[in-house]
């Protein structure tokens, strides 16, 4: 019959309602555990009991709490339900298979939830039902009895086994219908009950020398069970005396590392009888029992001696129940029990486990931070299954013990960027003798977060790029460094600020937000932004974002890209005319006759300029110095010598390419002015004659002589006694330098000529006096060109200075009409 159809089961189960509602109200014990109490073979996914409302817990913070079943064999028959939180049978349970035949049968197991961790002991207790029906071990028993055994005579027979116990299990036997033979049942000292045979009238073998009967056991529950084996009685010839033990049950202890081949009892059994008849062989006898002896113990048919056969584990059976029997040489049997009761030792290592969890863990975690649940357990008994837990390394972590739990927590700060994991050897030591240990090792890695800024390599940086670069090309790269991971250490880079007041850098530069390269957005020129100093802002992606700065200083380098430039002479190509100079016919040699001036917008070496005559009439007459541009005569003038002559003179930097300007100048050699006029209009008569230009000299010698008057009437308005011969050649002949706008100078320079060279300067003050006179070779002006008719001295400026600053020049008081200067090297 099928267990689960059987109706004595659903009796059963419903006895089992009662006794659930009994216990219910004893779930919380003085010990703090909770016990249940259910029957075997209950039906999958049966509820048990409403372990949430039993432990006081809020159903809503299951899961969050990870309330779960924690076990080694309890779990594979029990779940809970975190939705409605009952707990249920998740697998078949059988008590025989459990317990054996032992009166009590427990699974037990921690309910655990976690944040704040917790843990309850819950035993569950499992009642036996009458599912096993009595069983012999032999299909058939054979019994030779002689057949001058007289009535009354009694003879034992193999017991029923039946797993159940109580009144499931074997409560008594019956005999199939006879004329020679009854039953009776024998108490044992230990409770179970064996049949005998007892013989009611002599056997006689000659008329019958097999009798077969049906022997039955049965088991006291509801339904009834029982179980059948034939009894063959074979009858021989006499043996009255049947083999005797001094005991019906041997107790002995044995420690769980005795060795193999030690004795483990020595049994002793008598028989009355005599020759074969009281030759007794002892031997085991087969049961259906859950504990099997069969390999681990091995019995002497002759002395009855039990030695050990192999290895004893009390963490895999803590005692044995040996059914021995003794058998004469006529047939006759008597039975005995040894039960071998095993002592622990410490032979079983602690074991590790780790129930929970949490890896990584954020390097801000808080002191206390539950990290991971342990379970430590040993199989031994006793001080040798007490387990103490200990962390080898110094490490920012704690164990906290609770029963057979650690709690792994955290004591102190952790930094990702100094230790990014940690192995943790866990060492759990029994308190044995000698103790017994294992170790762990746990690894737990730390989780990034955003708590380091980039950081610079410098505090600023200096950039050097040339001008008239290729725009889009790169200049420079900042690189930032930052000690955090992934999205955190992930950098952008910006141009955040500019310090100087220069023009806007989105039209200069701009910055890969990735790499930290500098691009220029278009060419440079040092004339017009010689530096550019900035704020470049290097920020993570973490959350909140961290940043910082730094100062970057671009300087342009200046490229030869610019010519140089003539202030004076003014070429004919900037609007100006072909400068005439006038040079006395008795100067001297090594006189100045005029200065070329020139600047460059360019710096440093490009704007060393050095001036060269590429052109002159007469190479023998005039040299020009190569640094300061001044022309001088080289030696003193005949009368054969020509009156004008046309120098062209370039000015070079010193840059790579050279570049440079060419100014052409027209010195004409007389001491009056009149006297060069009709020989210059015939020089220049016979040059345009000669070049077929006829109509520039006729314009020529118009402008001169337009000049001429003009000259002529500023001397009569000046009132001077004796005007010089060349008033229209004054500011031609005379003046060294133009009148140049003092804005012109301060473009190029800080308001001086770019070389250092001294210079007089006088400056008429009077408007009216046209006077001027030549300074003498010595640089003395002399005193009686300073006043005037009336022995008045004249209002004069003179400056002595290495050169005269523009705002020297825009001080002097302000007159009407034209105003003369004279310098001097």
């Amino acid at each position: 019959m099928d267990k689960m159809d059987s109706p004595i089961v659903h009796c059963t189960g419903i006895r089992w309602q009662v006794i659930y509602v009994l216990f219910s109200y004893l779930c919380y014990s003085v010990s703090g555990q909770i016990h249940y109490s259910i029957v075997e073979e209950m039906r999958k996914d049966s509820v048990i009991a409403n372990i949430v409302d039993d432990l006081g817990l809020d159903i809503n913070h299951l899961s969050s709490r990870k309330l779960r079943i924690v076990s080694r064999a309890s779990e594979r028959y029990f779940y809970i339900n975190l939705d409605n939180g009952n707990l249920y049978i998740k697998d078949r349970i059988d008590k025989e298979t459990l317990c054996g035949t032992e009166a009590s049968c427990f699974l037990t197991f921690d309910a655990v939830v976690e944040n704040p961790f917790n843990d309850f002991n819950i035993k569950v207790q499992i009642q036996d039902i009458n599912d096993n029906s009595p069983q012999f071990y032999h299909n058939t028993i054979t019994l030779e009895i002689i057949e001058f055994t007289s009535p009354g005579a009694r003879f034992a027979l193999q017991s029923a086994e039946d797993p159940d116990i109580g009144s499931n299990s074997v409560q008594t036997y019956k005999l199939s219908d006879n004329q020679y033979f009854t039953l009776t049942e024998t108490i044992k000292t230990d409770g179970s009950k064996y049949p005998e045979l007892v013989l009611e009238k002599p056997l006689d073998r000659e008329k019958q020398d097999i009798h077969r009967l049906i022997l039955t056991a049965l088991d006291g529950g509801n339904p009834i069970r029982s179980g059948t084996t034939l009894l063959k009685i074979i009858v021989i010839d006499a043996n009255d005396n049947a083999p005797i033990f001094s005991q019906d049950m041997y107790k002995v202890t044995l420690k769980e590392n005795s060795p193999v081949n030690s004795t483990v009892i020595m049994l002793n059994a008598t028989d009355n009888d005599e020759g074969v008849n009281a030759q007794i062989t002892y031997s085991f006898i087969k049961t259906f029992g859950k504990i099997h002896h069969t390999g681990i113990f091995s019995i002497n048919p002759t002395s009855g001696e039990i030695k050990i056969n192999g290895n004893l584990d009390l963490e895999v059976t803590k005692n044995y129940e040996l059914s021995i029997q003794a058998k004469d040489g006529g047939g006759l049997v008597a039975h005995c029990k040894v039960l071998v009761d095993i002592i622990d030792v410490n032979d079983n290592t602690p074991e590790i486990s780790i129930t929970s969890l949490s890896s990584p863990i954020p390097e801000d975690s808080t002191s206390g931070t539950m990290i991971a649940l342990i379970e430590v357990h040993d199989q031994d008994s006793g001080d040798n299954g007490n387990v103490d837990c200990q962390i080898v390394e110094d490490v920012p972590f704690n164990l906290l013990s609770s029963n057979n739990y650690y709690r792994l927590v955290l004591s102190g700060a952790i930094d990702r960027e100094k230790t990014s994991s940690y192995n943790i050897t866990i060492i759990a030591t029994d308190r044995g003798l000698p103790p017994l240990s294992s170790t762990r090792v746990l690894r737990l890695d730390i989780s990034d977060v955003n708590d380091n800024p980039p950081i610079f390599a410098k505090y600023s940086y200096v950039a050097y790029v040339t001008e008239n670069n290729l725009p889009g090309a790169s200049i420079f790269s900042i690189q930032a460094s930052d000690s955090d991971t992934e999205d955190n250490a992930k950098i952008i880079y910006s141009i955040s600020n500019t310090i100087l007041e220069t023009p806007s850098m989105t039209s200069f530069l701009s910055i890969n937000i990735e790499t930290g390269v500098l691009y220029a957005q278009r060419s440079f020129d040092y004339e017009q932004n010689k530096e550019f100093i900035m704020e470049v802002t290097a920020s993570d992606n973490g959350s909140p974002s961290l940043s910082s700065n730094v100062t970057l200083l671009i300087h342009i380098v200046d490229q030869n890209d610019n010519a140089p430039k003539i202030l004076y002479p003014s070429s004919p190509d900037t609007g100006g005319s072909v400068v005439f100079e006038m040079v006395p016919f008795v100067s001297e040699p090594g006189s100045l006759i005029t200065k070329v001036v020139a600047v460059d917008a360019d710096s440093g070496h490009n704007s060393w300029l050095s001036y060269h005559f590429i052109h002159v009439s007469d190479q023998n007459h005039f040299v020009i110095s190569e640094r300061t541009g001044e022309i001088r005569t080289s030696r003193i003038f005949n009368e054969k010598d020509m009156l004008n002559y046309k120098v062209v003179v370039m000015v070079k930097d010193n840059g790579h390419p050279i570049l440079s300007a060419t100014a052409t100048l027209s010195l004409i050699i007389a001491d009056d002015f009149q006297q060069v006029v009709p020989k210059l209009s015939n020089k220049l008569k016979d040059e345009e004659t000669q070049s077929n230009l006829q109509l520039y000299l006729v314009v020529g010698l118009a402008l001169i002589s337009l000049l001429f008057i003009i000259t002529v009437m500023v001397a009569i308005i000046s009132k001077c006694k004796q005007p010089k011969p060349l008033p229209a050649f004054s500011s031609l002949a005379t003046n060294l330098y133009p009148p140049i706008d003092p804005r012109t100078f301060s473009m190029y320079s800080d308001g001086s000529l770019p070389l250092p060279y001294s210079y007089n300067m006088c400056v008429a003050l009077d408007p009216a006096d046209g006077d001027f006179t030549y300074m003498n070779p010595t640089g003395n002006i002399p005193v009686e060109n300073l006043i005037d008719a009336d022995n008045t001295e004249q209002g004069t400026e003179c400056f002595n200075e290495t050169s005269p600053t523009t705002e020297q020049v825009m001080n002097l008081p302000a007159r009407q009409g034209p105003q003369t200067y004279f310098m001097k090297h």
